[in-house]
């Protein structure tokens, strides 16, 4: 198990028994010290005295309770958080009982696999994304100087041409899984409200009509976050016809409803899909919906297609919960 240290550490029957144990024989001697120590300085007094020394070992078997238990627990629980955050997290350095130390490792051992797993993903995406821009590029300079070749025919230009678009949408799609593959990373920590990006928003989309409302509901995901999914989320329904869109914040979540034509029954399970689109000649990518959702999950948030939305399609986000 990665990052744990060979040592003896007690079981947790071996802790918990030996604190309910504890307890228990501390109510006996209590009992019969105060039996003998009654009459020789008194009940009020022996009472006291006993309360005093009880109490004492009580919170010596808490603080061990604590160290064996507690902190183990809370460190694990804090780390895992970090780990989940994309932020820097030292593996806890205590582990209390032999029960926690192996449930440490199988979680160092987790996050370390799952870590793997993300750096490999993004170093495949990465390294074909880069590889494939070369002969694109080179498909798109050669159809381009073909095009000034005097004497073509209409056929000859009319293949040019989709040579030309053919290239365009392949770059296309090879930003789009560079986008995709970023939005994996949970780097967008911090807050921010639909006030602070209404005017952006405003700019961005002049065509549609943005209404807000509950703009100042804190939203906890940075700017830099939640403007990456709004854009996604915007831009797909204006691709696909819709003048009006309204964004509600809510206490722990986001929702963004359109007067688009909706989704069809028979797409509503592949939206998310990537490369799914059904606006391609409006120069959809299929990615945007994917993106949205790979940013969000990497922060803990969730994206969904309301089923119940009314004329339009109405994108509910929940955000975790403290």
């Amino acid at each position: 198990m990665a990052g744990l240290k060979r040592k003896w550490r007690p079981s947790l029957g071996f802790v918990l028994g030996g604190a309910l144990a504890g307890t228990l024989i501390l109510s006996f001697l209590g009992l019969i010290a105060l039996r003998y120590l009654g009459p020789e300085l008194g009940f009020r007094s022996a009472a006291i005295l006993l309360a005093g020394a009880i109490g004492l070992a009580t919170g010596v078997l808490g603080a061990l309770l604590v160290r064996l238990l507690v902190r183990p627990i809370s460190a694990l629980a804090a780390y895992s958080g970090a780990v989940r955050a994309g932020e820097p997290a030292q593996p806890p350095a205590h582990y209390g009982t032999r029960e926690l130390s192996r449930l440490a490792g199988s979680v160092l051992d987790m996050a370390a696999t799952l870590q793997r797993r993300e750096a490999s993903i993004r170093s495949f995406s990465d390294h074909v994304t880069h590889e494939l821009k070369t002969p694109v590029t080179a498909i798109r300079a050669a159809a381009e100087l073909m095009q000034e070749t005097p004497d073509l025919s209409d056929t000859d230009q009319r293949l040019l041409a989709q040579i030309l678009g053919a290239s365009d949408q392949m770059q296309t799609q090879l930003r789009a899984l560079a986008q995709v593959a970023a939005a994996r990373a949970p780097d967008h920590h911090g807050s921010t409200t639909l006030t602070a990006l209404a005017p952006e928003l405003r700019q961005t989309f002049p065509e549609l009509e943005l209404e807000f409302e509950n703009p100042d509901q804190n939203l906890p995901l940075a700017a830099s976050g939640v403007k990456i999914v709004l854009l996604q989320l915007l831009d797909n329904a204006r691709r696909h016809g819709a003048k009006r869109v309204i964004l509600t914040a809510t206490v722990g979540g986001l929702q963004v409803q359109d007067d688009g034509p909706g989704v069809s029954e028979g797409n509503r399970d592949r939206i998310f899909a990537p490369f799914f689109t059904t606006a391609r000649e409006a120069g959809g990518t299929g990615m945007g919906l994917t993106i949205a959702a790979n940013l969000l999950g990497a922060h803990g948030a969730a994206i969904r297609l309301a089923p119940d939305a009314p004329p339009g399609a109405r994108f509910e986000i929940s955000f975790p919960t403290a």
